[in-house]
């Protein structure tokens, strides 16, 4: 079985258990060593010069083997993603890395993304308002998507609708964009977990929802 299939990848961590509790560092500096901040630069400049966008960048960490991806901190996570989008525009070779690494750079599985040339036209007008009741789509791309694996196929009620914004699952793949609305979705605990308690909102692009037909 490959690691690196990318289809509810190890980092969808969403209503997992068995990773244990949160740990909370009081007074958590924003970098805790100096090579850290030097992969904040790096993914910023990455970002300022149009090399990478921010679908790309995500995706490029989802594809991480899962026993680095766990094994790893979360800057670690950047550095990983930045030299493997390097790597596959051909700015930098495997071995410049390694000879700079002094051994061996850990990059992240191929994409598996459907790229395309007609990533649609932009979707203005809000198909959904406050109220209105939907269900998350069950499905399972093999690429980028920010919907999480939790929410697919669960019903749940537009709580407020936010901007239209650029789909990461296109941009992520597809040298064009295309941009719909968003919408904080609220879902009950019943719904998501099976027991009662405190409800869960989720930011969700358009479509990744379906209208519920009220009879």
């Amino acid at each position: 079985m490959c690691s690196n299939v990318v289809v509810d990848g190890v980092h969808d961590l969403g209503g997992m258990h068995g990773f244990g509790r949160v740990e909370i560092e009081p007074d958590e500096p924003v970098f805790h060593e100096p090579w850290e901040r030097c992969v904040a630069v790096v993914t910023f400049g990455v970002f300022l010069t149009g090399t990478s966008n921010g679908g790309q960048f995500r995706h490029s960490i989802e594809r991480m083997d899962a026993g680095h991806y766990l094994q790893s901190s979360y800057y670690e996570h950047w550095a990983t993603g930045v030299a493997t989008r390097m790597v596959e525009l051909g700015l930098v070779s495997v071995e410049e890395l390694e000879a700079r690494a002094g051994g061996a750079f850990p990059l992240s599985g191929a994409d598996r993304g459907v790229p395309t040339d007609d990533p649609g036209n932009d979707v203005v007008a809000p198909r959904y308002v406050i109220g209105d009741h939907v269900r998350v789509r069950n499905w399972h791309p093999p690429g980028h998507t920010r919907c999480p694996r939790y929410v697919r196929g669960r019903q749940g009620t537009i709580a407020r609708v936010d901007i239209v914004a650029s789909v990461p699952d296109i941009e992520a793949h597809s040298a064009g964009r295309r941009s719909e609305p968003t919408y904080s979705v609220r879902f009950e605990s019943d719904e998501l977990w099976g027991e009662p308690g405190d409800p869960v909102h989720v930011d969700l692009w358009e479509s990744y929802l379906e209208p519920i037909l009220e009879r």
